[in-house]
């Protein structure tokens, strides 16, 4: 289980990406494609045509890290849209690593003046 550090951004590539890419070209497709910089620190999730392929590039202080999860059998829920970028939380990052949607909506939080 990976572990972010609080105020990390998650930004998405929906749609299908060729997995043959590796760090360079997922870096460029970061910056081009999502209009991001890739050397921020945050995480940019990349997922191929099958769904059963996500692969996550950061930059780590020296250099780029490329963490890359193949399931055995199952699907993951990635956003459809190819010309679409997706902001969501290392929560939402969380739930689609585990198979879970990230449109399912969380419990909302109450917020009460006094209590009486």
């Amino acid at each position: 289980m990976m572990t972010w550090p609080g105020g990390l951004r998650v930004y998405l590539a929906c749609g299908v990406t060729d997995m043959r890419k590796s760090i360079d070209t997922l870096a460029v497709l970061a910056a081009e494609q999502l209009h991001q910089d890739p050397l921020s620190g945050h995480l940019f999730g990349f997922c191929n045509r099958k769904r059963d392929t996500v692969k996550l590039l950061y930059w780590d202080r020296n250099g780029f890290c490329l963490w890359h999860k193949r399931l055995e059998r199952d699907r993951f829920h990635w956003p459809d849209s190819e010309s679409e970028v997706r902001l969501i939380s290392t929560r939402e990052l969380r739930w689609l690593l585990d198979g879970l949607s990230v449109e399912q909506a969380a419990h909302g939080s109450l917020g009460y003046e006094k209590i009486c």
